[in-house]
């Protein structure tokens, strides 16, 4: 069916002065009806459906349709391309629902569908604090949240009890609104969401008094938080589903639960180990000693000091640290030893020590190396 020896107006079946309504409902009813999709078995379908699409392209046109009245099929064979055929834009052969989506604003069923209403809710989060033995040991801990839930009165439709929301006129439920729009590159479709119903597809006539049509309120909640043995500051724990309530059918958000773990007066944490530093006076550090020091759990453990130890020495001291978040076992209690001289002496104290430095080698200067007790304390304590 070469579109040469067709009218274009006979072609949609409409007179020459057809308005633009007229040739817009024409080309809906010609298009539905010869369709390939509708007409599998007819072998001149396509040929039908794609005259149908250039008449239309012309005739919608004013530019198109004014020099198509004059000059016939010649005046408007530029815009065809050599040839003719369909105009740009329009595929050989386009689906129906996008042929009445783009047109007409909407589909066939098959393709255009309602947008969907629901909306998922929001995540919450809270900070807890937790003191040091809390965060090493576990704990159960009571968060209160304030977040939006169903209402209970219009079960979140947010109508008024024995009212329903009515479908929204302005996009026909859809949520959406269609913009077409002739530009010198062609033709444009610009999807907004409808500003009536803010993209719902309904709107609320009589609002529920208890929500005011939002069809959530606000509610303070008190939930139980388990705390594992073994976290750190900064941690965060997810609830899910304890977040805002979602709406129309939308899932509910998570509670995240950022953990603070204050500091502790004598230990501090390095991953599971426990570090804790131990002041030895200079007798118990040459003469070596048994010295009782402090756990997290609250008793003693004695560590067995050698003699001739130096400020920076370490002990560990197995099983006593930090219990392994999800795991099995503990971390080492790490005692590093400062040997302290004293600032005040008897005169008792000051005649011994006068007898022992006369024993001991003077004073020297020794280069610097990476091993030496310094650097060590430096590098654990920084």
């Amino acid at each position: 069916m070469p579109n040469d020896h067709n009218d274009y107006y006979e072609v949609l079946g409409v007179s020459r002065d057809a308005t633009q309504e007229e040739l817009r409902r024409a080309y809906r009813r010609m298009a539905r009806e010869h369709h390939p999709d509708v007409n599998r078995d007819d072998p001149d379908a396509e040929a039908r459906f794609k005259s149908i699409n250039e008449a239309y392209e012309v005739l919608r046109d004013p530019s198109k349709r004014s020099a198509y009245d004059r000059y016939g099929h010649a005046g408007v064979r530029g815009y065809h391309g050599p040839g003719g055929g369909v105009p740009p834009g329009v595929s050989d052969f386009p689906d129906l629902g996008d042929i009445f989506e783009q047109f007409f604003g909407f589909g066939t069923g098959s393709r255009r569908r309602r947008r969907s209403r629901a909306v998922d809710g929001a995540d919450i989060r809270v900070r807890l604090k937790l003191s040091f033995e809390e965060a090493v040991f576990g704990t159960t801990k009571r968060v209160e949240v304030m977040r939006y839930e169903t209402c209970d009165a219009c079960m979140g439709s947010g109508a008024a009890p024995g009212t329903s929301p009515t479908r929204c006129s302005a996009c026909n439920g859809t949520g959406e609104v269609q913009r077409v729009q002739q530009t010198v590159f062609g033709q444009f479709v610009n999807v907004q969401t409808c500003n009536v119903c803010g993209g719902e597809g309904e709107v609320v006539l009589s609002p529920c008094p208890v929500c005011e049509g939002k069809g959530r309120v606000r509610k303070q909640r008190k939930l139980d938080v388990d705390i594992p043995a073994g976290v750190e500051d900064g941690l965060q724990i997810r609830l899910a589903g304890e977040g805002h309530r979602g709406r129309h059918g939308g899932s509910a958000g998570n509670l995240y639960v950022e953990l603070r773990v204050a500091a502790h007066e004598s230990f501090r944490r390095e991953g599971t180990d426990l570090l804790l530093q131990l002041s030895l006076n200079p007798a118990d550090a040459a003469l070596g000693a048994a010295v009782e020091v402090p756990t997290l759990e609250g008793e003693s453990t004695t560590v067995q000091i050698p003699a001739g130890t130096q400020t920076g020495d370490t002990f560990r001291l197995t099983g006593l640290g930090v219990p392994r978040l999800q795991r099995s076992g503990r971390g080492d209690l790490v005692v590093t030893v400062f040997v302290s001289t004293p600032e005040k002496l008897t005169r008792e104290q000051r005649e011994l020590l006068e007898q022992l430095r006369s024993t001991l080698p003077e004073a020297e200067v020794m280069a610097p190396s990476k091993g030496t007790w310094w650097n060590r304390l430096r590098e654990r304590f920084r």
